[in-house]
């Protein structure tokens, strides 16, 4: 039953995007992988079309294919519950992320940017379109900023 279990484990971890919440980290993988960023500014525990986007679009498997291959996942999370209020440090970096590229305050609100963080491509509120039709918007997004 143990092995079961740690089986078990083992393939949600995997299957699970990871999600990085460090800008620079995140611009680092890219430059080192030729990758786009995909950046969300989620409302975790509060906006509901943030937690709709997370569980139709993000933990859909035709996403997680395509981001495995082609994106790095930065996510700026501003939780309202004490329970899951962020680092000091934390909250500075996702603050600083807010100012950039989304000062009017989103939710959600998703960019895809280049290695360098340029704005290629967003998405304010949920994509109105299935995980498949967002994953193409996301190639056609990448393909055409490697021209």
């Amino acid at each position: 039953m143990k092995v079961l279990l740690l089986a078990l484990s083992c393939l949600w971890t995997f299957a699970s995007p990871i999600w990085e919440t460090d800008y620079e980290k995140a611009r680092k993988e890219a430059v080192e992988k030729h990758h786009m960023i995909l950046l969300n500014f989620s409302g975790s525990d509060w906006c509901g079309p943030c937690i709709r986007l997370k569980n139709e679009i993000f933990e859909n498997d035709a996403f997680l294919t395509f981001a495995d291959q082609q994106l790095v996942l930065l996510n700026a999370d501003f939780p309202r519950s004490r329970k899951n209020q962020l680092s000091k440090e934390q909250q500075k970096m996702n603050d600083a992320l807010a100012d950039k590229y989304n000062p009017e305050g989103h939710f959600p609100y998703t960019l895809l940017l280049d290695e360098n963080g340029k704005v290629i491509k967003t998405w304010e509120g949920f994509p109105n379109t299935s995980p498949a039709g967002f994953v193409d918007q996301l190639k056609t997004s990448c393909n055409g900023a490697r021209k």
